[in-house]
């Protein structure tokens, strides 16, 4: 420097540090201040030139804005060489200047022009906000603070006049470049800001905002004012769609696999070579060596795609990493500042807010690194989906074998859900390690040797932790089984809550779901105790590794002094250290995770692919519509071939029929000819387009019309001709909208028949040149089918001229058809004329004489019924839908509700008020203790100034020890929350099982069971740690600030207005991120819905040739979930930013306020008060999020009180009212003037109903359906409440004694028998009422003694879930068994109408004559037969008595039985 300045001083303590008046040397003023900035700029310029090379946005027309930037770019220029000429000038006057008088004007100039060279490249290549120039005009300012105060101190001896005048028009001219800077340009021209109307702020945004993700605010602010809807949101940037991100992969991808294949291509060439020279002995190894096929990695071609962009956030990550060890100095700083009486006060307000600066910056690029992070991991997922979709549409069928649909939406899932979540964290892979090996470096030069103590104390934690982990995951694992098996038992029940009213059973169930929920608590009470432990092994590890290193460290050593410096600098190095000790485990475990993922992704992406060419589209010269050569195929490469020999040929234009029987391979010729086979040998040829039908017809979740069209435009007269072709248009009247009508998923409300016909009418639509038609006539009844086949198949249907291959079972219309197609066994037994075959009597004349006979027992086709649509939704909400509201998915109900204290008052109810009220005290006491041991601690450190350290150091060790434990054993206070889940469960399962019928009919199952599953799983598993996880951060953000306040009484000012920006950040954070997580959500199901459908329809698709429509689908659903999640990963940065900003204010208040207070402070007060406020960003930021997370759990709360309290049927047991053990004992009943209605608000189902039945009676009861006959029985279970009148029996009025000692005494057998899983014994006997003995009675009585007797397990035969494995003849005969053990004198048959053949039929009569002759017998009859011997017969009609008298009596009359009877051929 001496060369360059000459006599000027460069450096001199007494002039800066030493002095109340700081300034600095001539020298230094002169070099580095100036050339920092410009050392920046032309370091950064190279790369930043490089980068818009690459990435060009547009060009931006020249503005007023940057117009003024570049003149005053030009200015400064003429300014620094003003003062270069300046210096040449005095050379020539003889007056020697140093040389920095030369080189700095010189360099300051070129850099200007730098400057002005990127203002105006910027604009060429589209940039509208320069980061790079903002930071450079900062420097530029920030050097030339220290010369302009200077110059403004000593201004009274100016002897450079110019140069003195040249520098203020350099500051000012430099400060207008940095306000200007700020401002953004115009957007380009043509660029996506321009076109689109909801186009992201963020493109336009400024460096400022974007630095600060200012841009994000409005959406905040939307989202707190009203709730947000999807038109709110905004495009997704063009770089993160899937239509620039997924080709990009693939491309990678597609290289990634060719170098798979030309490295196994050089492998099999150098065994060539070395089988060519005559060493045979190495065959062998060489062999073994071949197999080694290489895979293709996925894993390199998401680094390429995805690399770059990710390393820009690696790179702030390191920025950030080191930022943060420069508190800790400051703080060390600091603290030695308050030691020094003597020590100028500027110099503290400098370390607070160089503190504050830091932390500011550290903030900022942080948030940065996640953004960068984040966006990668959505640009990955899209990726992923994408690629999965693509190849989902090419893979062959033996790949498909390999994976389920489930499995490939679980890669499209969980899987790039995993790779997510991943990228968050994966560079704390380096950056562990690195904050880990600094922070000990700088502990090391601290404290010495005995830091190895305090490391030893965390290293011992990690296993630790690591087994607690362990434990947990096997308990979660169990918990998993005991839960799905109470949603499976709660599913049944719900399922037959109607046959448990009836029986009255409810007793039983209840306790068996009690008994699971029991060992469902035992589990939760043991994690709770886990975690537990490890929260109390996380809370005090920070504390025990102090306390081992200080007391290490004071008691090595007699001359080791544990001063404030050293304690409290250590204590915020080991609280750097916690974090990445504390990640390390879990990142290593998340990547583990995703290295699964990647090779479940990487199987399936290398799957083989079909191949497009195997079918000759071009059209042939044979002038056939299409041929098939010696051909052979399989459905997988090593399956022997299914087809064999294969020669057919179709003339163009002709109708082609193949039969054959079940299995030959009618079906896989069909898909032969669409190329979804392997082809071994030989060649298909097809001529033009085709159109295919499958035999299971495939329907989107679109409209009717949508599914017709199939991608085609909208012709109302063709559209009009195919739908009366495909008999469609009487069905179009009864769907609730038409041809509009939304259809479910796999067309749930459409019929079997139906679905077929639309699948025809879609065919019929496309127009194709060839039609392959898999017996499409099987699923429609028989005056249905002549009529297609007529009007669309036949000679003289709408496809007459076109080429058609018809796959058909029905012989009626063989004589129309050109060609016959005989198949046996995968060959071609015979081909030609229908007479022809018939003449030859080989196979097919068989194949006539089978299927002659079936033909004629033709179904009627069972059409759905439509004033009833149900729809079941992914997961498991069914909703009934009146044809008013057609549109199935409607847009889900929107619960926009703050949540009100009342649900956070129910919660404390069911935990234990007391208990509450105690948990919230033990963590006051835990913060309290920590404060203590924190100013025992600085108490300490305070001796080293009074020289009295040896003779207290074990009572000073003894007391931190003490108050440290005691904040760590607070912790046991988790089994509230089991008592609390207990509670919630107990209270809705009580409610359920008392709830009356009426509620179970008009509310879908799949809502009850979701109260069951879903919500409560969030009140046993997520709720409580959500609280406790809350209550620990609020108190650590309180007891910060009661440190704080207590060392400087002044800081209560600064609270008041944190608090309330604090409190405005977070209400609008919170209302605006539960929104898009909503949002999020909603749009999240239609990727998997639509996926899944799209598996299923592989080959209706690629027969279409729609595949490219499909994909596009896929994407733009991709693309509207991520529209809403982007959002969302920019609130949380939104918050951070702010959040975060509010802490570093609060280190800038405690930093001040402890050098204004210096002198009354000790310097371990000051350590304590900083030390604390430095981790005080962390607690408010996790608060905020705990906040909104509770927020959005204790809604499960409310779901579930809400289900907890509904309306309850009439008390089972009324104590004064209970009738005698031995009643009914005659078994009279009476209806007297009895009316009754389903619900409130309905029409009266029974009016007036007055009848007399004496005990022993048999009564039938007949009637149109709809006529009351099944409501008749209802009433007397009382299901149904009376509206009017009442039904005694046997003097006693049923309204009046309790529902189970009612329902007990009468016995019903149903129409549908439900049967519940479990033993056979219990189906029979809940109660074990019964002994083993009677059992097996009735069970022979029942006829089921035989088939109980030969099964292994007799009584004990496990039924499974609905009885499936008892076919539907024995589980009836269940029921009846089930009457019999009860054997009432009141008995009520609703007759089974179709689900018994006439064997069974006739043994249940019997068995009823014979065993309950002295009974009551109620029967609903829909066979009049089996009650032409009962003693009386009521007719119902329209809810009332129509006739009511002996079976011979009322066919005498001729009157509505009579005309019953005749139809039946009874009369």
């Amino acid at each position: 420097m001496k060369h360059l300045c000459g006599n000027l001083t460069f450096w001199d303590s007494n002039l800066t540090k030493h002095t109340d008046l700081p300034d600095l040397p001539a020298c230094f003023q002169l070099s580095v201040l100036p050339w920092s900035p410009c050392i920046y700029l032309w370091l950064t310029s190279p790369f930043y030139i490089l980068y818009l090379k690459r990435n060009n946005r547009g060009y931006i027309m020249m503005s007023i804005l940057n117009r003024i930037k570049t003149v005053l770019g030009l200015i400064l220029w003429i300014v620094c060489w003003t003062d270069l000429f300046s210096s040449f000038h005095e050379m020539s006057q003889n007056q020697s200047k140093p040389p920095i008088y030369f080189v700095t004007p010189l360099i300051v100039g070129m850099t200007m022009l730098l400057a002005t060279f990127l203002i105006q490249y910027e604009r060429l290549k589209g940039v509208q906000s320069s980061g790079v120039l903002f930071i450079f005009w900062t420097i530029s300012v920030l050097c030339a603070i220290v010369p302009f105060r200077s110059k403004i101190m000593y201004q009274n001896g100016v002897e450079d006049k110019l140069r003195f005048t040249t520098f203020y028009i350099y500051f000012g001219l430099t400060l207008i470049q940095l306000i200007l800077s700020c401002f953004n340009e115009k957007p380009p021209l043509f660029s996506s800001v321009v076109t689109d109307p909801n186009s992201c702020p963020e493109i336009t945004a400024g460096f400022l905002s974007k630095m600060t993700f200012w841009w994000f605010t409005s959406m905040a602010i939307k989202g707190y004012k009203s709730p947000l809807e999807n038109k709110d949101l905004w495009s997704l940037n063009k770089q993160d769609s899937s239509e620039l991100v997924v080709p990009n992969l693939l491309n990678e991808w597609e290289v990634e696999k060719s170098k798979a294949q030309r490295y196994t291509f050089k492998q099999k060439r150098k065994i060539f070579i070395f089988f060519r020279g005559r060493d045979f002995t190495i065959t062998e190894v060489l062999l073994s060596k071949r197999k080694e096929v290489r895979q293709p990695s996925f894993l390199r071609a998401l680094l390429r795609a995805f690399g770059p962009y990710f390393l820009i956030g690696s790179a702030f990550k390191l920025l950030q990493d080191l930022i943060t060890f420069v508190n800790p100095q400051l703080l060390r700083m600091l603290i030695d500042f308050t030691k020094q009486s003597n020590a100028p006060l500027w110099w503290g307000y400098s370390l607070a807010f160089m503190m504050f600066g830091t932390s500011l910056l550290q903030t900022l690029i942080l948030h940065q690194h996640f953004q960068y992070c984040f966006v990668t991991g959505m640009r990955l997922r899209s990726g992923i989906i994408g690629a999965i979709y693509r190849k989902s549409l090419v893979i062959t069928n033996e790949a498909k074998r390999s994976s389920t649909v489930g499995e490939v939406v679980n890669l499209m899932s969980v899987d790039a859900q995993r790779f997510m979540d991943l990228t968050t964290f994966l560079n704390m892979l380096w950056s562990a390690p690195l904050q880990i090996i600094l922070a000990l470096f700088f502990l090391w030069r601290n404290l010495g040797p005995s830091v190895l103590a305090g490391v030893a104390v965390m290293v011992l934690l990690i296993p630790f932790n690591a087994f607690i982990a362990m434990k947990t995951r096997t308990y979660q694992v169990e918990q998993m089984k005991h839960k799905d098996d109470r949603i499976k038992l709660m599913n049944e029940i719900l399922n037959g809550i109607k046959v448990l009213k009836l029986y009255a059973w409810e007793v039983s169930f209840k306790e068996k779901i009690l008994q699971i929920r029991q060992k469902e608590l035992t589990v939760l009470r043991k994690t709770a105790y886990l975690s537990a432990l490890s929260t109390m092994a996380w809370t005090s590890a920070p504390f025990m590794v102090a306390l081992t290193t200080f007391a290490v460290y004071v008691t090595v050593d007699e001359s080791n002094v544990l001063d404030a410096e050293k304690a409290f600098v250590s204590l915020s190095l080991f609280n750097i250290l916690r974090f990445p000790l504390n990640m390390l485990p879990q990142v290593i475990s998340s990547i583990v995770q995703a290295s699964v993922s990647l090779k479940r992704i990487q199987d399936f992406l290398s799957h083989d692919e079909l191949d497009p060419e195997s079918v000759d589209r071009r059209n042939n010269a044979s002038g056939n519509g299409a041929d098939v050569v010696n051909g052979t195929f399989s459905w997988a490469k090593q399956d022997q071939a299914t087809l064999d020999n294969i020669n057919v040929m179709v003339p163009q234009g002709s109708l082609l029929a193949v039969v054959g029987h079940v299995g030959c391979g009618k079906t896989s010729l069909v898909s032969a000819l669409l190329g979804e086979m392997e082809k071994q040998e030989g060649q298909i040829s097809i001529r033009g387009s085709v159109a295919y039908v499958p035999q299971q017809a495939w329907i989107q979740n679109a409209t009717l019309r949508d599914n017709i069209l199939f991608g085609r435009p909208y012709v109302e007269q063709k559209y009009r001709c195919v739908l009366e072709a495909c008999a469609l248009t009487p069905d179009l009247e009864v769907l609730p909208g038409g041809d509009q009508t939304e259809i479910g998923e796999k067309g749930i409300n459409l019929s079997g028949g139906q679905r077929q016909r639309v699948s025809l009418a879609r065919a019929l639509y496309s127009d194709a040149d060839v039609y392959l038609l898999d017996d499409p006539l099987s699923a429609v009844d028989a005056h249905v089918a002549k009529h297609i086949f007529d009007k669309v198949i036949g000679p003289e249907g709408a496809l007459k001229g076109k080429t058609r291959i018809l796959v058909t079972h029905g012989i009626s219309f063989l004589p129309q058809v050109d060609n016959i197609l005989v198949m046996v066994d995968g060959r071609v037994s015979e081909m030609g004329s229908y007479q022809d075959l018939l003449k030859q009597n080989g196979a097919f004349a068989e194949f006539l004489r089978n299927y002659s006979l079936e033909d004629i027992i033709e179904d009627d086709e069972v059409t759905a019924p439509f004033n009833k649509i149900f729809i079941y939704f992914s997961g498991c909400y069914a909703l009934v839908l009146t044809p008013l509201e057609c549109f199935l998915v409607m847009s889900c109900v929107l619960c926009v509700l703050q949540v009100k204290f009342k649900v956070y008052w129910e919660y404390a109810k069911a935990v234990g008020p007391f208990l509450s009220l105690f948990i919230c005290f033990l963590y006051g006491c835990q913060s309290a203790s920590a404060i203590g041991a924190n100013f025992w601690l600085s108490e300490w450190t305070n001796d080293a100034q009074h020289n009295r350290t040896q003779d207290q150091v074990s009572m000073r060790v003894g007391v931190y020890a003490a108050l440290g434990i005691s904040q760590g054993t607070v912790r046991y206070s988790e089994h509230g929350h089991t008592n609390a889940a207990r509670k919630l469960h107990q209270t809705l399962l009580d409610n359920k099982f008392h709830t009356p019928q009426s509620f179970f009919d008009t509310t879908p199952i799949g809502r009850i069971i979701n109260r069951f599953s879903k919500d409560i799983y969030v009140i046993d598993e997520v709720l409580p740690s959500t609280i406790l996880m809350f209550l620990g951060t609020f108190f650590a953000s309180v007891s910060t600030m009661i440190v704080i306040i207590c060392s400087t009484p002044i800081f209560a000012l600064v609270i008041g207005p944190l608090a309330l920006i604090y409190v405005f950040v977070q209400r609008f954070y919170v209302a605006t991120s539960r929104q898009l997580k909503r949002l999020e959500s909603v749009s999240r199901s239609p990727i998997y819905s639509h996926f899944s459908e799209t598996i299923t329809g592989t080959s209706v698709i690629r027969a279409y040739g729609r595949n490219a429509a499909f994909v596009l689908m896929s994407d733009m659903k991709v693309d509207e979930n991520q529209k809403s999640y982007y959002p969302g990963i920019v609130s949380n940065r939104w918050l951070g930013v702010r959040i975060e900003f509010i802490g570093n204010c609060i280190v800038l208040f405690a930093a001040l306020f402890a050098v204004i207070g210096k002198d009354k402070l000790s310097p371990g007060l000051v350590g304590l008060s900083v030390s604390y406020a430095l981790q005080v960003t962390m607690s408010l930021n996790w608060m905020v999020r705990m906040t909104s997370d509770l927020e959005s759990n204790i809604v499960a709360v409310e779901r579930v009180k809400e289900y907890s309290e509904t309306q309850t049927e009439a008390p089972w047991i009324v104590k004064d009212k209970q009738p005698p053990p031995d009643w009914p004992p005659k078994g009279d009943v009476e209806f007297v003037d009895y009316s009754v209605r389903y619900r409130e608000g309905l029409d009266l189902v029974l009016r007036n109903i007055s009848l007399k039945v004496k005990g022993g009676e048999k009564i039938g009861i007949v009637g149109r359906t709809g006529a009351g006959k099944s409501s008749m029985t209802l009433c007397l279970f009382r299901l149904l409440e009376a509206a009017d009148g009442e039904i005694v029996i046997d003097e006693v009025k049923i309204s009046e004694i309790g529902l189970h000692d009612l329902r007990s005494k009468l016995t019903i057998i149903p129409q549908e028998p439900v049967l519940f899983s479990g033993t056979l014994r219990m189906n029979l006997d809940p109660f074990e009422k019964y002994s083993d003995e009677e059992v097996w009675k009735v069970l022979e009585l029942s006829h089921l003694k035989k088939f109980v007797s030969n099964q292994t397990s007799k009584l004990e035969l496990e039924c499974s879930e609905g009885g499936e494995n008892l076919s539907v003849g024995q589980r009836q005969l269940v029921c009846l068994a089930r009457a019999l053990l009860r054997k009432t004198r009141i008995l009520v048959l609703d007759e089974a109408t179709a689900a018994v053949d006439l064997e069974t039929d006739d043994l249940i009569q019997s068995t009823i004559r014979t065993q309950f002759e002295d009974c009551t017998v109620f029967t609903i009859a829909h066979r009049l037969n089996t009650i032409m011997d009962y003693t009386r017969v009521l007719v119902l009609d329209k809810g009332q008595i129509a006739e009511f008298d002996t079976p011979t009596n009322l066919i005498a009359q001729k009157g509505i039985f009579y005309g019953m009877a005749k139809d039946a051929g009874l009369a």
